[in-house]
């Protein structure tokens, strides 16, 4: 993990699942702590996958677990350089947007960023 101003970064590599799950969620749940200590608290997190291998529903669940966390408390949330092996979970389980959008909101298609890309370009709408 490191810090970039107020941004917290974790890199995400290997297997995301039943045995990985709670090393992610400690993690961020530090990043949580020291948020509410910090002179200059974090107010997003980017979790980086590049280096994702695979994923299964565990990790998914965490991901989820991880999303409630900083809603609750404020903190955005940004998935980076999503492999196709996370992005088709996401997409066969419904939970692309949920994790995708900005915090209690939800947003069309064209604002969900491709794969692999934090920023974007746009998904294409879907027809």
């Amino acid at each position: 993990m490191e810090t970039r101003g107020s941004v917290a970064v974790v890199r995400v590599g290997g297997d995301l699942d039943y045995l990985t799950r709670g090393q992610l969620l400690d993690t961020v749940t530090v990043v949580l702590t020291r948020r509410h200590a910090a002179r200059h608290p974090v107010a997003a997190v980017r979790l980086e996958f590049s280096r994702l291998e695979s994923v299964d529903s565990s990790g998914l669940s965490a991901l989820l677990q991880i999303r409630r966390l900083l809603d609750e408390a404020g903190v955005a949330l940004h998935l980076d350089e999503r492999p196709a092996v996370l992005e088709r979970l996401l997409d066969m389980t419904g939970t692309l947007e949920l994790l995708t959008c900005p915090h209690g909101n939800t947003c069309p298609p064209e604002n969900i960023s491709a794969p692999g890309d934090a920023t974007g370009p746009a998904r294409p709408p879907a027809n």
